[in-house]
């Protein structure tokens, strides 16, 4: 376990809990004590610029790489009167550099085993095993043997992406 990965973890504390915050703000990174995390989340190059809107749950085995953010469309709105109610990343899914998943309203979904791209700004929830690109961010293919997925040819996924 990483040593951004082992603050993350212990943010909740009763006793540390604050300095563990502003050891993470070092690395330029805000985790909310609120967010959610489960078990072997993995933080590649020390998270640097990853910001987790306090409603966020990340799943089993997520990886985030540096300057993610996951959070809400309307950060002009008052919390407690946004559509929005929670990010949820489930298991296995990879978040790219600078990639943005940001939630209108309701509950937005990022299934299990899904790739959201390098700076993609995901708007929408997605469906497991599925690889995302683009602004906004489109489906462009899926995992190869990712539980639930069926092959899209590359043809196949140029075709949705230039007619969705």
């Amino acid at each position: 376990m990483s040593l951004v990965t082992a603050l993350i973890h212990r943010r909740r504390h009763r006793l540390l809990g604050r300095l563990v915050q502003e050891a993470l703000a070092v690395y330029g990174m805000e985790v909310p004590a609120a967010a959610e995390i489960g078990p072997g989340l993995i933080v590649f190059h020390r998270g640097f610029g990853t910001v987790l809107h306090p409603y966020t749950t990340l799943g089993a085995g997520v990886t985030l790489y540096n300057g993610v953010t996951v959070g809400r469309a309307d950060p002009w709105v008052p919390q407690e009167r946004s559509p929005m109610r929670r990010v949820v990343v489930e298991d296995g899914a990879v978040l790219c550099a600078g990639a943005k998943v940001i939630c209108k309203e309701g509950v937005l979904t990022v299934g299990a085993g899904t790739v959201v791209g390098a700076n993609a700004v995901l708007t929408r929830s997605t469906g497991p095993g599925e690889i995302w690109a683009g602004v906004p961010a489109r489906r462009v293919g899926t995992r190869e043997g990712w539980p639930g997925t069926a092959r899209v040819a590359p043809q196949e996924a140029a075709q949705a992406a230039a007619g969705a």
